[in-house]
């Protein structure tokens, strides 16, 4: 049952679609035929367009999320339990946080010109601040009856306590920060590469600039197809490492 109401949703989606492209309620052209997706999708696969650009958009991808990620992770366990540095970089913190990492792109540009290390610089960005506030709140809400216990234990060491009792406690909201990453990096990464890096977006953008709209449209479903998978992948890695998690 739940199959069937899910092929619904996107059934009565797909009529909404077509009825909106064929009423008028936008400029003509712009509004791309949902029947004519599947075979956007066969050209851009068959010209070679779309496995090169999927390589190139995965290369800064996995370099910009993994900096984020364990640079963000890093930073917000570090300020959640060492005091000290946490008062010095509040406020550091607050003046960078609202800043949006295409802010950064000007700055990419210059340090690095329009290249693979540009994108991953400003994707990195964004996924920190994801994984640098779940981190620091899931070790902020850490029980200190756990930490009293480890202390009576002779655990009370930095190290001794940060892997015997601050990071099993939180563990589900660090991870859940990371899956919450892997989603990120792909919007930031799009709109970075609106700009010239050689990826997904440049191609959408290319082929908005001609009127293929269809073809915006193919690449759009790409992403959603290769980030539906790395995040069914995360949440089985996820599922395994909390086995314990009822």
């Amino acid at each position: 049952m739940n199959w069937l109401l899910g092929w619904l949703g996107v059934g009565i989606f797909v009529a909404l679609w077509k009825l909106a492209e064929t009423s008028g309620l936008t400029a003509p052209g712009t509004m791309p035929d949902p029947f004519q997706i599947p075979q956007a999708i066969y050209d851009e696969v068959s010209s070679g367009r779309l496995w090169p650009a999927l390589l190139s958009s995965l290369t800064h991808y996995i370099w910009g999320l993994s900096l984020g990620s364990l640079l963000g992770v890093s930073v917000g366990m570090t300020a959640a339990n060492w005091q000290v540095f946490d008062q010095t970089h509040a406020f550091l913190a607050r003046v960078l946080r609202p800043i949006p990492p295409l802010a950064w792109v000007v700055f990419a540009i210059a340090w690095f010109g329009v290249s693979h290390a540009g994108a991953a610089f400003v994707i990195a960005i964004g996924v920190f601040w994801v994984n640098y506030f779940a981190s620091y709140s899931a070790c902020k809400n850490n029980d200190p009856k756990y930490i009293e216990m480890a202390n009576s234990f002779g655990r009370g060491g930095f190290f001794d306590r940060l892997f015997s009792v601050v990071l099993p406690q939180a563990s589900p909201g660090i991870l859940g920060g990371l899956r919450t990453g892997v989603g990120q990096a792909w919007m930031t990464l799009i709109a970075a590469e609106l700009l010239g890096v050689p990826g997904m977006g440049q191609e959408m953008n290319a082929a908005a600039g001609v009127g293929a709209y269809e073809a915006v449209v193919a690449y759009m479903l790409a992403i959603s197809l290769v980030y539906s998978l790395t995040d069914f992948a995360f949440s089985k890695f996820e599922q395994r490492v909390l086995v314990w998690r009822p």
